[in-house]
């Protein structure tokens, strides 16, 4: 899909606040409601929005360290990458999780209460994935920058 700077500006917005009213949005953006919504519902539709959602603090809820655990596969079949995934999905204290080039296979983002949520965490479900060779994990010390995507071209 094409977007031009009334959509990207749109884009903007909703990045910041995605409970901003119709009215605001459209004032911000330079248009009225019904152009502004037909926008929205056309990005929505062609997937260009995903979805809304709401940033949670995780320390807020408990889950105060982050740890970034790299992950070597002992196979690189399709069979292998899907089961891998298919069981991170099932573990709801990943976050995120990357199919990366260089030495290791993946990078999985994981909230967890401490260090020993952290243990549990390997012995009660990552390490009972079958096919990992080899991990390394490194606890997120302080979270320097997050980003909404960079949308001027």
């Amino acid at each position: 899909m094409e977007l031009d700077r009334i959509d990207i500006a749109i884009l903007e917005c909703l990045q910041r606040d995605a409970r901003m009213s119709l009215q605001e949005l459209s004032s911000q953006v330079g248009l009225t409601s019904s152009p502004c919504w037909t926008r929205i519902r056309r990005m929505e539709e062609s997937g260009v929005i995903a979805g809304y959602s709401v940033r949670v603090n995780a320390e807020k809820i408990g889950l105060a360290d982050t740890v970034i655990v790299q992950v070597t596969l002992d196979s690189h079949s399709e069979a292998a990458l899907f089961e891998f995934g298919q069981a991170l999905e099932a573990i709801p204290e990943v976050l995120e999780a990357f199919l990366v080039s260089g030495d290791y296979d993946y990078y999985v983002r994981i909230a967890v209460r401490d260090t020993r949520d952290y243990e549990r965490l390997l012995r009660e479900r990552l390490y009972l994935i079958p096919g990992i060779a080899h991990t390394k994990s490194s606890f997120v010390l302080r979270s320097l920058k997050q980003s909404l995507l960079p949308l001027r071209r």
